[in-house]
């Protein structure tokens, strides 16, 4: 059976770095080959390697697929609950985060609150950003949504998308857990 090379493209080295740590320090032993290459896809912003594998087209047919078996992603509660201090019990951005790790989930977030598949204007995209946040700076988020590859933009800007991606495992759980406070 031949392999087929799986690029794996990090847009935050720093931020990758630290996931992999993480995971890896909450790991119990050596993790296997399989549960490197699921650790390694998380901490690069994807769900697990087989999604991975999915987007780059690299799965080839007749090949078995990987166990479904995936360990828990490592959680770091510290930056979770750093990161939900910055918001509200709306979910408004209160203010910018100083940490590089806790600005990218805060971003992820306001990426939840995107409308998929549908463009925009920047006069959209601005009025949105602007309900999401209280601190004034929608053009900041704006740019880094798009440099963290979470938006897509025209070469004028003139029209904006978010992009599809797996969530960010820290965000997901903020995200659910503001959905069981707000069902309480």
């Amino acid at each position: 059976m031949s392999r087929k090379p799986i690029p794996l493209t990090v847009g935050d080295t720093s931020a990758f770095a630290k996931s992999l740590r993480l995971q890896l320090a909450a790991h119990e032993g050596l993790p296997s080959h399989l549960q490197f290459l699921n650790m390694m896809a998380r901490a690069a912003g994807h769900g697990k390697f087989q999604s991975l594998r999915a987007k780059t087209g690299s799965g080839s047919e007749g090949e078995p697929p990987t166990p479904a078996r995936v360990a828990d992603a490592a959680i770091d509660r510290k930056h979770i609950e750093r990161v939900q201090r910055s918001f509200d019990e709306e979910l408004r951005l209160m203010r910018w985060p100083s940490r590089r790790m806790d600005q990218i989930t805060a971003l992820w977030l306001l990426w939840s609150r995107i409308p998929s598949a549908r463009e925009m204007s920047e006069k959209e995209v601005n009025a949105l950003l602007r309900d999401r946040h209280l601190f004034g700076d929608h053009a900041l988020l704006r740019r880094e949504l798009c440099e963290l590859g979470l938006m897509s933009r025209t070469r004028d800007g003139s029209i904006y998308r978010r992009v599809e991606r797996p969530m960010q495992i820290q965000a997901a759980t903020i995200l659910r857990q503001h959905s069981s406070r707000q069902a309480d």
